[in-house]
C-alpha cells in the first residue's frame, strides 16, 4: 500500500557511546554547521548533483563512496515528496549555475539494455521538465544513427544521436544552453565532448576515467579534520581510514606486496582505534577499483592471509571495473559495519543519500538479505526501501534525542553534505589547474 512508504524503519542499530556522542554534538551544534556549511558553499560551489553511501557502524557513521553522475533517481518516487523537493532543488541549482539556462541535453550512460537504470533516466526528466525546462536527450552510443525510443513504465524516452556542429552539440537541431551529463565516462572522455564552448556538468575531467575515489577522500579526510574541530569529535568518527596502491594486477600477482603492506597496516590502524574506543568487533578493509561505480571489483578483507590466498575467481573479479576496464589502481579503505536492519527477515540496510546541489532532497535504503553487516551490499539481489526524511533531513526535531528518526537522518544529511562538498572543492581544484 502507498500508505508504506511512509513509515519510518525500525533501526536495530547499536548505539554505543561514540555515535550518540556525534550525534548530539551534531544537534546541539545545528546552527553553526549550517552557518559553517553556507560558508563552504561560498568558497566551494556544490557540484550540481550526487549521491552518497554511507555505513552506519554504531560507533561511526561515514561515507564509504560518492558518485557525481548518480543513477538511481528513480527510487526517490518510493516516496512522492522526494520527487517534489528534487524538482524544487533542481530548478534551484541549475538557475544558480546558469541563470538563462531553459533548453537542457541530458548525456546519458549507454546501457541501451539495463532496464533500471532507463527508469533512472525517466525521473530525472520528470524532475526536470515539471520546472519548465526543455529537455532533450542525446547518446553517445557509436551505432545510434537515428533517434530511436527507450521504453518506460511512465512512456517512452526519446534517444537521439548526438551532433557536433562546431564547438557546440546538439540533437536535430536543439541547441542546448546546459550540457547535464549523466554518464560517468569511465572509458575516457570522447572527442565530441572536448573543447565545447557549452558549459558541461558535472565536468566530464571528472568521470571516473580521470578522478579516483582516493583523491575525493583526501579531501573529504581533509574536511573531516576541519568538521571535526567545529564539533569537538574525533574525526575518525566519520571518516574512514585509507591507502592507495597503484600499478595493480591482480591476474598477475602484479602489486601484491604493496597490498599486502597496506592491508597489515590499515587493519593496525584500524584496531588501535577499536581498542581505544573499546570495539568488540572485528575489523575489515575493503578493497576497491580506484574509478568506477555499480559495486564493481570490490572485495572484502580480514586479515593477510586471506590477501595472499585470493583464487582465480576473485582475482577475475577484482581485474576489471564498469565497461571492461582494467583494474590497476585500487584503495585499500577501512571497512565501516552496517548495523541497520529493515523488515521482519532483519535485510541489512545501509543509506545512500541524493542531492541536488548543497540541499538533501532525499534518499534510500539499499538492502540485501543475503549479505552481511561486514559485506558490499551493492550486489545483485540487493532492493531499495524509501527513507523518509522528506521533511526532517535538515530540519530535525527541537528535541535533541539521538535515536529520534528525524535526527538520525539529519545526521545523514550533515555527513553527505561534507561528502558533497569534498566533491565541491575537487571540481573547483580541477578548474584551476585547467
Amino acid at each position: 500500500m502507498q500508505t508504506e512508504y511512509f513509515q519510518t524503519p525500525h533501526l536495530t542499530t547499536a548505539l554505543t557511546g561514540p555515535l550518540q556522542l556525534l550525534e548530539k554534538n551534531i544537534l546541539d551544534k545545528q546552527k553553526e554547521i549550517e552557518s559553517w556549511l553556507q560558508a563552504q558553499w561560498q568558497k566551494s560551489p556544490a557540484p550540481i548533483y550526487g549521491s552518497v553511501d554511507l555505513r552506519n557502524a554504531g560507533f561511526k557513521l561515514a561515507p564509504v563512496d560518492m558518485n557525481l553522475f548518480p543513477g538511481g533517481f528513480n527510487n526517490l518516487r518510493l516516496n512522492p515528496e522526494f520527487v517534489n523537493l528534487s524538482s524544487e532543488a533542481a530548478k534551484i541549482t541549475l538557475k544558480k549555475l546558469e541563470p538563462n539556462a531553459r533548453n537542457i541535453l541530458l548525456i546519458p550512460e549507454n546501457h541501451t539494455r539495463n532496464q533500471f537504470y532507463w527508469e533512472n533516466v525517466s525521473a530525472l526528466l520528470e524532475m526536470l521538465q515539471s520546472d519548465g525546462f526543455v529537455v532533450r536527450v542525446g547518446s553517445l552510443l557509436p551505432d545510434l544513427l537515428e533517434a530511436k525510443d527507450v521504453e518506460v513504465q511512465q512512456g517512452r524516452i526519446k534517444l537521439e544521436p548526438l551532433k557536433r556542429v562546431k564547438n557546440k552539440i546538439q540533437v536535430d537541431g536543439f541547441v542546448p544552453d546546459l550540457i547535464l551529463l549523466n554518464n560517468d565516462l569511465s572509458e575516457g572522455i570522447p572527442d565530441l565532448l572536448q573543447g565545447l564552448d557549452q558549459r558541461i556538468t558535472p565536468p566530464a575531467e571528472l568521470g571516473w576515467s580521470q578522478r579516483l575515489k582516493t583523491e575525493h577522500f583526501q579531501y573529504y579526510a581533509d574536511i573531516s579534520e576541519e568538521f571535526s574541530t567545529l564539533i569537538d569529535i574525533d574525526p575518525w568518527f566519520i571518516s574512514p581510514l585509507f591507502k592507495q596502491c597503484e600499478e595493480v594486477n591482480f591476474m598477475e600477482g602484479k602489486g601484491q606486496d604493496c597490498l599486502v603492506e597496506n592491508v597489515d597496516k590499515l587493519l593496525t590502524e584500524i584496531r588501535k582505534k577499536y581498542s581505544e574506543y573499546n570495539i568488540p568487533h572485528e575489523p575489515y578493509v575493503v578493497i576497491k577499483a580506484n574509478a568506477g561505480t555499480y559495486g564493481m571489483a570490490v572485495m572484502m578483507v580480514k586479515s593477510t592471509d586471506e590477501m595472499l590466498k585470493l583464487n582465480r575467481k576473485q582475482r577475475t573479479h577484482m581485474s576489471k571495473s564498469k565497461g571492461g576496464q582494467p583494474v590497476s589502481s585500487v584503495i585499500v579503505q577501512e571497512g565501516v559495519h552496517t548495523f541497520e536492519t529493515w523488515g521482519d527477515d532483519n535485510a541489512v540496510a545501509e543509506p545512500v543519500v541524493y542531492l541536488w546541489g548543497e540541499r538533501v532532497v532525499g534518499g534510500f535504503y539499499r538492502l540485501h538479505k543475503e549479505r552481511g553487516v561486514d559485506e558490499n551490499l551493492n550486489a545483485p539481489g540487493m532492493h531499495f526501501e524509501p527513507l523518509p526524511f522528506a521533511n526532517t533531513c535538515q530540519k530535525p526535531v527541537p528535541n535533541n534525542v539521538p535515536d529520534q528518526c528525524q535526527n538520525r537522518f539529519y545526521a545523514y544529511g550533515v555527513i553527505a553534505r561534507l561528502s558533497m562538498l569534498a566533491a565541491a572543492r575537487e571540481i573547483l581544484d580541477q578548474q584551476k589547474k585547467s
